[in-house]
């Protein structure tokens, strides 16, 4: 802008030096004002970064006393900072370590962990990523005391994790489990039979990490004498291949195991390595046939492991408590649903073993309270509203800190409540999405808030009244920065349609909006089972890019259909067994009511959306050929027969049991009825929804004789990033938007 206003504008203030004071200033303000309205949001700018807030990274509150730690980065030395801090004041302690003082991590700190007795530090560096969560890394483990930093393995390794006395980290490489003896610097192998595409121990396959969303699959027992393990055998699940193109003469080939609806699993077993014997149990786990082990946790007896067990279908659920000795298992709790069972990550066990469990069994999800044979006690929290977050237990007051959709499903709010689910406080007092750390004590809480009016805002609070102590970042100079652009906000509705369904909905309209004016419409949808894209809070990148296309005279909206979160089971589980059917007909149904607005051109809506989203804009691009203009399908299912097991099966059964509900939504199947224009985009190395979707639905469109765009990013997986990626893309959807819309 600096050079704008030099080159544009220097002769004309040099000739207001003639002129009396005030008409200078006048003039000067107004033009002033004029270069500010006329800044203009790029693609450039928003995925250079430019919108980015600042954050807290890596916060971690401690455990043995009041304070936290956050991963600061100085800029002008080029160094990383884990830096302690107390809760109570906000004031920084100590620095534990800082980069610049250790060559050895020159490149920098990618994440940290503290042993229990929060004096030692497991640090990844050099990481190299696998799948969407699983990693390598270089490790460094750090005494706090001494200052001495000691590399771990001359070998990158997976997991690293600290027995509870701190004594031993057990670790994973090339599939097989170890454990290393901090003071003896020697390790000793768990298993020996780990092979690629053949058997993994302790860490999961490609599915579970993707669909269960873990990696870690080892646990402690918390007197420090046993690691239980998921071991995987998939040397019977279907094999996928991509090339990788690189730039070499020729080709690579990755393969791994992939199990699609319908293909045979992993078969999974459970164990348990006594380390002093070093010796190994299997868990007896006979009465189970072609089944999940979606999670495994000790209890706080230290002889009895927890596992979550389920069926294929994923409709029943079987909480195990298996004895650390005999390493025989029995159902302490199992749970059953006509749809699926979602597993739980707020499992808690209480001193007395007695533990917090949170389920939708009465159609919302809840916390509930067990004893320790599995005997329900008590329904903590219930109504007509979600639990999205459980924060923790405080033992000494016995109160739960939780999250909740209690002020409407599109907000988040923060609560109190005592463990009989009396006295319960709601702890938030704006209305968006907050978020909370605790202090070790729940004296004090760290508060993450925004709203779509809002940037990220960080307090301090304490947790008796959810009194604001102290504001630590506010990000006031990205607000100020945005009011030179002078943008528009979200207007939240309940959209309702013509077959009475009442859908949450945001749109977003030009800021110089003329209601007498008819304007195209952009819809933006992703619509999985249990998502949400209508919430109040903070721009995300994308939203950036949404508020570009309002400057250039589009509005932007978006419904959550049926099959979404947050509003209750039934809600949620309306598609069971039909992915694509009532989320296709919500959104047909809501840019029929969007078209009917008096300042929307009916002829002019499109539609965009990403992976289910892009799955979705091609069902409605198809089916809703008379409603949608165009589409963007960026990474689509085209078919659920080409995508995995866990997640398609828990929603729609085998192909096998359910061929016309695979069939009838498949958007391949409909490409004959395309009549707007429609762009199709994938990555090529996309591990996750294989490009092969894309290619068979170019297929089926060429044979349909349908005239169609699309584009292939080589090597690029299901985000599609990396370099100059992301620009060119959204340049390209832009140009396509302005073209077609």
């Amino acid at each position: 802008m600096f050079i704008f206003f030099t080159k544009i504008g220097l002769f004309f203030i040099f000739k207001l030096i003639v002129m009396n004071t005030s008409k200078i200033t006048v003039i000067l303000l107004f033009l002033v004002a004029t270069v500010f309205g006329q800044q203009k949001i790029t693609i450039e700018n928003i995925y250079g970064g430019a919108f980015r807030a600042k954050g807290m990274d890596e916060l971690q509150s401690l455990k043995n006393t009041d304070q936290y730690t956050v991963l600061n980065i100085d800029r002008a030395s080029r160094s990383m900072q884990i830096d302690l801090y107390d809760f109570a004041t906000l004031k920084k302690v100590s620095n534990l370590i800082d980069t610049k003082n250790h060559a050895a991590l020159s490149e920098g700190i990618d994440s940290y962990t503290f042993d229990a007795s929060e004096k030692k530090i497991l640090i990844a560096c050099n990481t190299n990523q696998i799948f969407r969560h699983s990693f390598t890394a270089d490790y460094y483990l750090y005494d706090i005391a001494s200052k001495s930093l000691t590399k771990l393995f001359d070998f990158q390794v997976q997991e690293p994790t600290f027995s509870p006395d701190g004594s031993k980290i057990a670790y994973a490489k090339e599939n097989n489990l170890y454990v290393y003896d901090v003071a003896s610097k020697k390790s000793v192998a768990i298993t020996t039979d780990g092979k690629k595409n053949a058997v993994i121990n302790g860490i999961t396959d490609w599915v579970y990490e993707e669909e269960f969303a873990f990696v870690r699959a080892f646990d402690w027992s918390k007197d420090s004498k046993k690691v239980a393990y998921i071991r995987f055998d998939e040397s019977q699940v279907p094999e996928f291949s991509m090339s990788m193109f690189h730039k070499d003469l020729y080709p690579t080939i990755e393969t791994f195991k992939y199990p699609k609806a319908g293909e045979k699993n992993s078969e999974v077993s459970l164990h348990i390595y006594d380390v002093a014997a070093a010796a190994t149990k299997k868990v007896d786990l006979g009465r189970y046939n072609d089944f999940y082990i979606a999670r495994l946790q000790w209890t706080n007896d230290a002889n009895v492991l927890s596992a979550q067990v389920l069926n294929r279908h994923q409709d029943n659920l079987d909480l195990l408590f298996v004895d650390g000795n005999t390493a025989t298992a029995k159902v302490v709790l199992n749970e059953k649903d006509k749809a699926y069972v979602d597993v739980t990550d707020n499992l808690t066990f209480l001193k007395d073993n007695s533990f917090i469990w949170t389920s939708e069994k009465d159609g919302f999800n809840h916390i509930y309270l067990y004893d320790k044979t599995g005997k329900l006690k008590n329904q903590v929290t219930k109504g007509n509203w979600e639990v999205t977050s459980y924060y923790g237990f405080d033992e000494k007051t016995k109160t739960i800190f939780y999250q909740s959709t209690e002020n409407g499903s599109i907000n988040r709010d923060l609560y109190r409540i005592s463990l009989d689910g009396k006295n319960k406080l709601r702890l938030s007092k704006k209305t968006g999405t907050s978020a909370a750390t605790f202090s070790p004590n729940f004296q004090y809480f760290i508060t993450t808030f925004s709203s779509n009016l809002v940037p990220t805002t960080y307090t301090l609070n304490e947790s008796k009244t959810g009194k604001e102590i102290q504001v630590i970042e506010n990000n006031q100079a990205l607000a100020d920065k945005l009011k030179s652009y002078n943008l528009p906000s979200k207007e939240f509705i309940v959209l309702k349609t013509a077959k009475g369904n009442e859908l949450n909905a945001w749109i977003l309209k030009p800021k110089d909006f003329d209601p007498s004016k008819k304007y195209p419409v952009f819809m933006y949808q992703y619509s999985g089972p249990g998502s949400q894209q209508v919430n109040n809070d903070w721009n995300n990148t994308d939203d950036y890019w949404f508020l570009s296309l309002t400057e250039q005279g589009y509005i932007v909206a978006c419904v959550d259909g049926r099959g979404t979160g947050f509003k209750g089971a039934d809600f949620k589980k309306v598609t069971q067994k039909e992915l694509g059917k009532y989320e296709v007909e919500d959104q047909i149904d809501a840019a029929k009511v969007i078209g009917s607005y008096s300042y929307v051109d009916p002829s002019r809506i499109g539609i965009f959306g990403w992976s289910y989203g892009g799955f979705m804009a091609s069902n409605c691009i198809f089916q809703g050929n008379d409603v949608f203009k165009m589409a963007i399908a960026v990474a689509p299912v085209t078919n659920w027969r080409f995508y995995d097991s866990v997640y398609t099966e828990r929603y729609m059964q085998t192909p096998q049991e359910n061929a016309s509900g695979y069939d009838q939504n498949s958007p391949i199947n409909h490409v004959d009825k395309l009549k707007g224009k429609f762009l199709l985009i994938h990555g090529s190395g996309d591990d996750n929804v294989h490009v092969q979707n894309s290619m068979q639905m170019m297929e089926a469109l060429i044979q349909a004789n349908k005239q169609f765009d699309s584009q292939i990013y080589p090597d690029k997986n299901h985000g599609i990033y990396g370099g100059a990626t992301r620009i060119q893309l959204y340049n390209k959807m832009t140009n396509f938007i302005k073209e077609n819309l």
